[in-house]
């Protein structure tokens, strides 16, 4: 009687952690998707949200943005080869981050699909024979 509640327990115990492995599997995925399309065009995925971050949507409106973020006491006067420059840079720093944060997301989601994998295969193979021995 004990013997058969503690199995029954133990079965419990493997078909949760295989559920929560399945679970937790489907979620990496995803998040391993957006990802993968992040990748595919980093500029398109990065978004500024700070009310002063000028556009990067193009030279023009990075240009407006900056022109109005100046401090007009201060009578800086830059000329369009200078903002060009700091448009590539801005840009540039834009894509490194996407791109940056894509390949973290997918090395570590895909850590995380191995682990719960090899979670799931041990739980299984475990209960398997957990279910020969009681029959």
């Amino acid at each position: 009687m004990e013997k058969e509640k503690s199995t029954k327990i133990q079965m419990i115990f493997g078909y949760a952690v295989c559920l929560v492995a399945i679970i937790v599997f489907l979620i990496c995925i995803s998040s391993m998707v957006y990802s993968l399309i992040d990748l595919t065009d980093p500029f398109n995925a990065y978004r500024s949200y700070g009310k002063d971050a000028p556009s990067l949507a193009s030279f023009n409106n990075y240009k407006v943005d900056i022109i109005r973020s100046l401090d007009v006491e201060h009578n800086l006067l830059l000329d369009d080869t200078t903002l060009e420059e700091m448009y590539k840079s801005a840009r540039q720093d834009a894509i490194s981050k996407v791109k940056h944060d894509a390949y973290r997301s997918l090395f570590v989601n895909g850590f995380i699909v191995v682990i719960t994998i090899l979670l799931f295969i041990f739980f299984w193979i475990w209960l398997k024979r957990l279910s020969r021995k009681t029959s």
